[in-house]
């Protein structure tokens, strides 16, 4: 489960960034924090050539990223993670220090965050 959705939030967040709709578009990477600016460099620095699979990850031919990939997300997601309030303390206590959690939380709260500031657009 953990990693269609992991493969869901990844595709999401890639139909985000490569929106082209103008002015709009426009406005919402302006309102972005800088955390979410951060979860953002994060999961587009997963296409960087050597933050690509590996051959030994694409033989094990899931849709899950590997621990060294997910390794690259778990900084930015803590920071927007902690952005929000929560304290490390509390994001280890609910998180178990699981990677896998801890990106899947931090897409979530990008994804609401996105979705308030669509709504700020909308009524603008």
């Amino acid at each position: 489960m953990k990693k269609y959705f992991l493969l869901a939030a990844f595709a999401a967040l890639t139909l985000i960034s490569c929106n082209n709709e103008g002015s709009a578009v426009n406005t919402v990477e302006s309102m972005k924090t800088p955390q979410m600016e951060n979860f953002d460099k994060a999961f587009k620095s997963l296409g960087d050539p050597q933050n690509r699979p590996t051959e030994e990850e694409k033989k094990r031919n899931t849709s899950e990223l590997s621990d060294r990939r997910k390794a690259l997300l778990v900084p930015a997601s803590k920071e927007l993670i902690i952005s929000t309030g929560v304290t490390e303390t509390e994001l280890t206590r609910k998180t178990g220090g699981d990677m896998s959690q801890i990106i899947v939380w931090a897409t979530q709260i990008y994804m609401q965050k996105s979705d308030e500031i669509r709504k700020n657009i909308k009524s603008n």
